[in-house]
């Protein structure tokens, strides 16, 4: 039999942790003569709050036991859940059995994604899992033929509004809320089993899931034919996700991408940095004393592709770096803090999005991400390899001075936050050329030149900064053609992995152009 379209509610169950919205939703069910069964604290409060409200228990005949983690299984309330009202041998059963049908379920579940961002406590972390609240919901999922549920508050206006009007829920609103219920359960399992998994030491576990709540629609994906939506997960990494929005209109996918992989950046860094971005890609970072001297510094690196990008930093947003960055058309600004000075001076610029994320992520911090192919998706650990200067392994003649080294290990950590292959030139702990995202490493080195050497065009210098500069190769060179283009650019050090079959043509072509070059061991691919 198909199923009925309008049906009217007259037995609903309430059994909720978060209380947002249930006494306007019981007081809805009272008006309207609908019986109200509940358990525990629910009932206490709509007790408190004079609703009429029936114990589970005394529904069940059997009490609550074991400190609340008994209640509602028991077949006169899955029975009530699951019965087919279409169905002869169900009905017959419930009259045999004594079983009410319930029309409403009303559930969330004990806040485990909650208390994980508060503690890792295993005792605690176990008694927020919930048993009943996700076996309820299921059932009244399954069912929803014959049955409405609600597993969030945000749904409650809209119920109470068919009831109202209609008496009851028509099968599409029941079917979209069994829908939302399914991706809830789902994503509180997700949660559970990654804490278990994590506890174990397992980061890659034989089975995983995927969950996150949807924050906004997007107005499209990368271009207008696609779809997009902001999800976010159970994570509390600060970033454009948990940031907060004070001023702008809403960020595009692009914006959130962009903005991402920019604080990402900045958040290497322990002395004042800016960092610039178009297109997920660096085009200016610099480390100063002072942010507003970072930001002229990481502006000066490439101007013309400045304009319009996104700009991070790793401090408070100051009133003298507000009024710099104010200068320039940006899209976003994402920063820990803000001054008041700062924000006022940003607000006369309504268009620009300005976002505060009220701390840095932890940039040791491997946790795994995700990337999606075809049939499945990807996994890996966060890139958390650091280096220090005691890591080094000079191979060449001419050993780097201290200042070398300085900009060698600024330029090492900006490449591994620009498209491979990656070459940077760095000077003063200042981009000075950034080639991204090519096909060859050779081709690489050449677009760092040349955007060294349009930038100094475009302010009249006389030299291109590369001249005396450092480099940075995100991977070995394979042969020493493309050593050979960043010495011809003038770079006197260069910082790269080694490991190369040909390491020790490189190192000759490095020790033969008298320039000096470091070994990380350690490679920084970003696709």
């Amino acid at each position: 039999m198909a199923s009925p379209d309008l049906l009217p509610i007259r037995r609903a169950l309430l059994s909720v942790s978060d209380k947002t919205g249930l006494l306007e939703l019981a007081h809805a069910l009272r008006n309207s003569n609908i019986e109200i069964l509940s358990t525990g604290g629910t009932a206490s409060a709509l007790r408190d709050a004079g609703i009429d409200v029936t114990d589970v228990a005394d529904v069940t005949g059997f009490p609550e036991i074991m400190g609340g983690r008994v209640k509602t299984l028991h077949p006169k309330i899955h029975g009530g859940l699951l019965a087919r009202r279409d169905l002869d041998d169900h009905l017959a059963a419930m009259t045999q059995e004594n079983i009410e049908a319930i029309d409403l379920l009303v559930v969330n579940l004990y806040p485990f994604e909650a208390t994980l961002a508060s503690t890792n406590d295993r005792d605690t972390l176990v008694e927020k899992i919930d048993i009943g609240g996700p076996a309820m919901l299921r059932a009244a999922a399954k069912n929803h033929d014959f049955l409405t549920v609600l597993c969030d508050p945000a749904d409650y206006a809209e119920f109470i509004d068919a009831l109202q009007q209609d008496g009851g829920t028509n099968f599409a609103m029941r079917q979209r809320l069994a829908a939302k219920t399914f991706a809830r359960t789902a994503a509180y399992d997700s949660a559970i089993s990654g804490w278990m998994a994590s506890h174990l030491g397992q980061n890659l576990p034989d089975m995983t899931a995927l969950a996150g709540s949807k924050t906004e629609d997007l107005r499209y994906g990368e271009n207008p034919h696609q779809l997009a939506a902001l999800y976010k997960t159970g994570k509390t990494r600060p970033g454009v996700t948990t940031a907060r929005q004070l001023q702008g209109k809403p960020l595009s996918y692009n914006n959130i991408n962009d903005t991402d992989a920019a604080f990402e950046l900045v958040a290497e860094f322990d002395d004042p940095t800016i960092a610039i971005i178009k297109h997920a890609n660096p085009c200016g970072v610099a480390t100063a004393a002072d942010l507003t001297t970072a930001w002229n510094t990481a502006l000066a690196a490439d101007p013309v592709s400045a304009f319009g990008g996104i700009v991070a930093m790793n401090r408070t947003f100051d009133a003298a770096t507000a009024g710099a960055v104010a200068s320039l058309f940006t899209e976003v600004v994402i920063a820990p803090d803000a001054s008041q000075e700062a924000i006022d001076i940003m607000a006369q610029k309504p268009n620009l999005r300005l976002l505060l994320t009220g701390d840095m992520p932890d940039r040791s911090d491997a946790s795994i991400k995700f990337k999606s192919v075809a049939g499945g998706f990807l996994a890996q650990s966060r890139d958390a390899g650091m280096i220090s200067t005691s890591d080094l392994q000079i191979v060449t003649e001419v050993v780097p001075s201290k200042t070398q080294l300085d900009d060698l290990l600024f330029a090492w950590m900006v490449t591994k936050h620009v498209k491979s292959n990656a070459i940077v030139f760095a000077k003063d702990k200042s981009t000075v050329g950034i080639g991204a995202g090519q096909m060859s490493r050779v081709d690489a080195a050449r677009i760092a030149v040349q955007k060294a050497a349009d930038t100094a065009a475009h302010h009249g210098w006389d030299k291109p900064r590369t001249i005396g500069a450092v480099a940075a190769s995100d991977a070995f060179f394979p042969f020493a053609d493309g050593l050979q283009a960043l010495v011809s650019a003038g770079a006197s050090a260069v910082i790269q992995p080694g490991g190369s079959m040909r390491d020790d043509a490189v190192i000759a072509a490095a020790n033969e152009a008298g320039i000096a070059m470091v070994f990380t061991g350690m490679r920084h691919f970003n696709h």
